[in-house]
C-alpha cells in the first residue's frame, strides 16, 4: 500500500504531501480541482510516460516521491518494510528513477510497481468495448499468457515461412529466363581469365612500350656509363682495384678498401646484367603492345557491365554463382520448405488447440463470477455470456494463421430481465460498463496480496441504488487491499473511513492544488456540497450527516 505521497513542482501543485491509511480512501473536489494530477503523479513515480509539460511554470524539475509499505510473507516473521520509489523529470526533457535511493532505469519502477498499484479510470470503458481486449482478459484469467505467447510466436514462425514460399514461387516463374542469363554472365566473366591486379600490371607495361624509344636511349647510355667503354665504371674499377692490391702491401687498412671495391663492383656488374635483360626485353614490345590494348579493351566491357575494376568484377562473378545455384536447387528448396511449413502448421494448430481448450473451460467458470460480482453491484436479473466463435487455421492466407489463436472472443450482456444478450461494446450505458468493469476488475483481488487498487471516476454514469451497491463493492475489496477513489457521488464517498479533499486556489496570480484530509465535520460539509451543489442548505447538511453515519456503522457491523 502506498503510505505516503509527496508531489512537487507538478502541473499546479507546487508542494504536496499526502498521509494515506489502510483501507478505503476517497478523494473529492471541484471539477478542474486538480483530482487527476494526483493521480497523474501516481502513475509517473510507477514508471509510466513522462515530459517536461508536466514540470510546472517557472521551475526547472519536478519530483514526485512515494513510500510503499510492503506486508511481511504470510510463513514469515518479518515484520512489514518499506519501499521508496522516487520520479524526477527536468526541463530538458530527461527523467531518473530512484528506488531506496539508487538511481535505476525507469523501466525499473514499473517492473517493481505492477505488483503495487492497480488504477482503472475512465478509459477502461473503451478497453471493454474492444474484443481483442476481452479475449486477452479471459486469458489472463484462464492462467492462458504463456501458451497464446507460445502460440503467437508460433504463427509468425509459419508466417515468415509462407512470406519465404511466396518469394521463391514468384522467382520460380522468371527462374529459366534468369538462369539463361546467369549463365552467360558467368561464362562471359570465367572465359575472360580476369584476374586480381591484372588491369594495373597491363598499364603498367603499357606505358613502358608508350615509352620505349625513351627507355631505350636511358639503358644504352647507362650501359655505356656501367660497362660497355673503357671509361666505364666496370673496367675502371678493375684498375682501381689492381692498384689498392698494390698498396695493401704497404698498409694492411687497404685490404678492407680492396674489399669494399670488390662488393661495389659485383653491384655493377648485377646491374649491367639487369640492364642487358630489360633492353632484351624491350626488343619484343611491338609484337606484345598489340595484345595488350586487345586484353585492356576486353577489361573495359567487362569494367562497363559488372563492376569498376577487376575485383568489383570477380565479386559480381560469386554473386552470380550463388544466386544460379540458389535457382538451380529452388525447386528443392520448395519442396523442404512445403515440408517445413507442413510441419510447423501442425504445431501451431496443437498449440492453439490446447488454448482454445483452455478458454472454452475458463470462460464458463468467468461467466458465473461475473454474473455473482454484477449481482453484487445492482444487477441482480441481469445475463452474462462469454462468446467464443471457433474458425479453423488455414495455410490459404497468412490472415487465417492468427498469433492470438484459433478464436474470436466477445462479452454479451443483458442488463435487464426479458431483454436479449447483446455485445458488451454496444450498450450505451455508462453506468453499466462502470458496473462490468469494476465487476472485472474485482474477480480474483480476494486471492491476491496486499495492493493499491486506485478507481479513477469509474463511476462514471451511475447514482442512486447503483452507486450504493458499488460502494459496498469497493469497501469490500478495501478489507484485503488499499482502495483509493475518486467520485463525485455521495453515496460512494459517504462509505469510506477516510477522506481527502483537493482545492484548487488562486495566490498573487498562481495557481495551487491542496489536499487536506478531512474531520468528520468537515465531512459532513463536503458531502452535503457533492449532494446539493453550492449551495449547502441545513437539509442538505442534516442528509450528509445522517449518510455518513449510517454508511459508517454498516461498515463497522460488515
Amino acid at each position: 500500500m502506498i503510505k505516503s505521497l509527496r508531489i512537487r513542482n507538478f502541473a499546479t501543485i507546487e508542494d504536496l504531501e499526502l498521509i494515506l491509511e489502510e483501507g478505503f480512501s476517497i478523494l473529492t473536489g471541484e471539477t478542474g480541482a486538480g483530482k487527476s494530477i494526483v493521480i497523474d503523479g501516481i502513475r509517473l513515480v510507477l514508471g509510466e510516460k513522462g515530459s517536461p509539460e508536466m514540470i510546472r511554470t517557472g521551475e526547472k524539475e519536478t519530483s514526485i516521491e512515494a513510500i510503499f509499505c510492503i506486508p511481511p510473507v504470510k510463513e514469515s516473521r518479518k515484520t512489514e518494510n518499506e519501499l521508496f520509489m522516487q520520479r524526477k523529470i527536468s526541463e530538458q526533457g530527461t527523467g531518473k528513477g530512484y528506488i531506496n535511493g539508487i538511481l535505476v532505469p525507469i523501466k525499473k519502477l514499473k517492473e517493481k510497481s505492477g505488483a503495487l498499484v492497480d488504477i482503472y479510470g475512465q478509459n477502461d470503458h473503451v478497453f471493454l468495448r474492444r474484443t481483442e481486449n476481452q479475449l486477452t482478459y479471459l486469458d489472463f484469467y484462464a492462467n492462458a499468457l504463456s501458451i497464446r505467447s507460445d502460440v503467437s510466436s508460433r504463427a509468425q514462425k509459419l508466417k515468415k515461412l509462407l512470406r519465404e514460399e511466396k518469394e521463391l514461387e514468384a522467382k520460380e516463374r522468371e527462374r529459366e529466363q534468369r538462369l539463361d542469363f546467369l549463365d552467360f554472365q558467368i561464362k562471359e566473366i570465367e572465359e575472360a581469365q580476369l584476374k586480381k591486379g591484372e588491369e594495373e600490371e597491363l598499364l603498367y607495361e603499357r606505358n613502358i612500350l608508350k615509352n620505349a624509344e625513351r627507355i631505350s636511349s636511358l639503358v644504352e647510355e647507362a650501359l655505356n656509363i656501367s660497362y660497355n667503354q673503357e671509361s666505364s665504371i666496370s673496367p675502371l674499377l678493375a684498375k682501381l682495384r689492381s692498384v689498392v692490391s698494390e698498396l695493401s702491401a704497404f698498409d694492411k687498412a687497404f685490404k678492407d678498401i680492396a674489399e669494399a671495391i670488390n662488393q661495389f663492383d659485383i653491384t655493377i656488374g648485377d646491374f649491367s646484367d639487369f640492364l642487358i635483360r630489360f633492353k632484351e626485353r624491350q626488343s619484343l614490345s611491338p609484337e606484345k603492345q598489340e595484345e595488350i590494348e586487345e586484353r585492356l579493351s576486353q577489361i573495359e566491357k567487362l569494367k562497363r557491365k559488372y563492376g569498376s575494376n577487376s575485383e568489383k568484377i570477380l565479386s559480381y562473378l560469386e554473386k552470380a554463382k550463388k544466386e544460379y545455384q540458389e535457382l538451380s536447387t529452388s525447386q528443392e528448396k520448395l519442396e523442404d520448405l512445403d515440408v517445413e511449413i507442413n510441419n510447423k502448421f501442425n504445431e501451431y494448430k496443437e498449440q492453439a488447440k490446447k488454448l482454445s481448450l483452455l478458454r472454452i473451460e475458463n470462460a464458463r467458470k468467468l461467466e458465473k463470477q461475473i454474473v455473482r460480482e454484477i449481482s453484487l453491484i445492482g444487477m441482480k436479473k441481469a445475463k452474462f455470456k462469454i462468446n467464443i466463435k471457433s474458425f479453423p487455421p488455414s495455410l490459404e492466407t497468412m490472415a487465417k494463421v492468427k498469433e492470438s489463436g484459433t478464436e474470436e472472443v466477445e462479452f454479451l450482456i443483458s442488463p435487464n430481465p426479458g431483454e436479449e444478450l447483446r455485445p458488451l461494446r454496444k450498450i450505451a450505458s455508462g453506468g453499466e460498463l462502470s458496473r462490468v468493469m469494476l465487476a472485472l476488475k474485482s474477480i480474483g483481488k480476494e486471492t491476491e496480496k496486499l495492493k493499491t487498487l486506485i478507481f479513477d471516476e469509474i463511476d462514471s454514469g451511475i447514482g442512486g441504488k447503483t452507486a450504493e451497491f458499488v460502494a459496498q463493492k469497493l469497501r469490500a475489496l478495501s478489507r484485503q487491499h488499499q482502495v483509493l477513489c475518486i467520485t463525485h457521488l455521495p453515496q460512494i464517498a459517504s462509505f469510506a473511513p477516510h477522506h481527502y479533499r483537493i482545492e484548487k486556489k488562486i495566490a498573487k496570480q498562481r495557481t495551487f492544488t491542496s489536499v487536506k484530509k478531512l474531520s468528520f465535520e468537515e465531512r459532513v460539509v463536503e458531502i452535503a456540497r457533492l449532494l446539493a451543489g453550492s449551495h449547502i442548505t441545513d437539509t442538505a447538511l442534516r442528509n450528509a450527516r445522517e449518510m455518513i453515519i449510517h454508511n459508517l456503522n454498516v461498515n463497522h457491523k460488515t
